[in-house]
């Protein structure tokens, strides 16, 4: 059984999962709107990718016994600059959910909650390849800039990102 701390820390982090899934769909569709389809693809691709997380959560709280608690979520903005400004912006938030889940695991380490840890232990890593993927397209947008032909070159390397 999941105690009622744990289980309100994860269905919070089930709904940040979900925030983060709204977030990357509305950057996707800004990135269209200023003709940049490769960049929404990969952002949806993201998104989708960040609905799994959240549904990974809720599968392991319902196997422990718990509660799912689902809220309104919030919802994103609609503007976001550039491309770049984008991306920063997902590395920002992308941080900000690291510091989420190590929050999430040092909870279930103080409870002795050993099932939790070691579920929460594949988000750890996880969180490490996030930050490392959308650090690298930062990186390279930062040396092409968000003019001229580099950035269209980026732009149809990202549209070839597969499924999540």
């Amino acid at each position: 059984m999941i105690s009622k701390t744990m289980q309100a820390a994860l269905n919070a982090q089930i709904n940040l999962e979900q925030y983060s899934a709204q977030l990357y769909l509305a950057m996707g569709a800004h990135c269209t709107g200023k003709s940049f389809k490769g960049f929404a693809h990969w952002l949806k691709v993201q998104a989708t990718e960040e609905t799994a997380h959240a549904i990974r959560l809720m599968d392991f709280i319902l196997d422990r016994g718990g509660r799912l608690e689902l809220q309104a979520l919030a919802a994103p903005p609609t503007d976001f600059g550039g491309v770049i400004q984008v991306f920063e912006a997902i590395l920002a938030h992308e941080k900000a959910i690291t510091g989420k889940i190590n929050a999430l695991f040092q909870q279930a380490r103080q409870e002795q909650d050993h099932a939790s840890e070691i579920a929460l232990q594949w988000y750890v890593t996880e969180q490490v390849e996030e930050e490392a993927r959308v650090g690298e397209i930062v990186d390279h947008l930062h040396a092409v800039g968000d003019q001229g032909g580099a950035i269209w070159y980026l732009d149809s390397r990202m549209g070839k990102r597969g499924r999540a």
